[in-house]
């Protein structure tokens, strides 16, 4: 009688591949670019949003003093916070599509692992940020004369760190949207600008009732925007706002990551997958 033969082992641990990030982000660029209306919805909100607010500058300029100053700070103000915005919408998107289509399922049961499916929506972020803000940046120079550019170095530490905090937080509601399913789809939505008010986009943190100032404090956007005043009413660049946010994008990106192994973990071990559309 001949020996059974013996079970594979699946080995617990795949190196990531860069071939299988690159496939997804491929899947999700080839989706993007067949899609005009998809294509327009990246340009459409930051560009409403810049002459939204951005007519108020020449208003403001009239004005005296730190009034006339108030200008560039909104200006400034929105489009760095559409860095944000775009960071975390960039990721949720691509994979609210994959959950509208129903192929989640698919992608979970294939090699692809989840540092790999994370890697590919990051970098779909990237990518969707620039084509939406890079052209906007350029109308703000035509339109207004703001030059978000003209804020030198710390404009790449304040990208980065607005990206941090983008990521991370679309990593958290990413996990609670395959455990709960779509209807906690309106994370996607609300939560950016549930936490606006509190991160001092357009007013020092200061003007904050002082219980408030302390959850602004725990916020790293509010550090970018602090900066971004520090700039450009005192040309200064504070590195110490800027580490400072490092550090608690550090600790939110850590929570974020382990809460979405667990959620997507609990969403297996519950079937919740299979149902994710119900």
């Amino acid at each position: 009688m001949n020996a059974p033969f013996p079970k594979r082992q699946l080995p617990v641990y795949r190196a990531a591949s860069a071939g299988r990030v690159g496939a997804m982000v491929l899947r999700y660029v080839y989706l993007m670019r067949s899609s005009w209306p998809r294509m327009l919805e990246l340009l459409y909100w930051p560009l409403v949003q810049l002459l939204t607010w951005g007519f108020l500058q020449p208003y403001l300029n009239g004005q005296p003093g730190m009034i006339a100053a108030a200008g560039g700070v909104l200006i400034g103000g929105i489009l760095l916070w559409d860095v944000l915005v775009r960071g975390q919408f960039g990721m949720t998107l691509s994979l609210l599509e994959e959950m509208w289509s129903r192929n989640m399922a698919t992608l979970l049961i294939s090699p692809l692992t989840r540092i790999e499916l994370i890697g590919s929506l990051i970098l779909m972020s990237l990518i969707r940020l620039v084509i939406s803000l890079l052209p906007i940046t350029f109308l703000a120079i035509l339109f207004f004369g703001y030059n978000l550019w003209g804020l030198g170095f710390g404009l790449a530490a304040f990208f980065a760190n607005l990206l941090l905090t983008g990521w991370a937080l679309a990593i958290l509601t990413s996990g609670v949207i395959l455990r709960n399913g779509l209807g906690a789809e309106g994370l996607v939505w609300s939560l950016m600008f549930l936490v606006m008010p509190l991160c001092a986009v357009f007013y020092p943190v200061a003007v904050l009732p002082f219980f408030l100032q302390w959850v602004s404090w725990l916020l790293p956007p509010t550090y970018v925007f602090e900066g971004m005043r520090a700039i450009m009413f005192q040309h200064v660049f504070r590195t110490d706002l800027m580490l400072w946010a490092f550090a608690i994008n550090a600790v939110l990106m850590t929570i974020a990551c382990v809460a979405f192994v667990r959620l997507l973990d609990s969403a297996r071990r519950v079937g919740s997958l299979m149902a994710i559309g119900e």
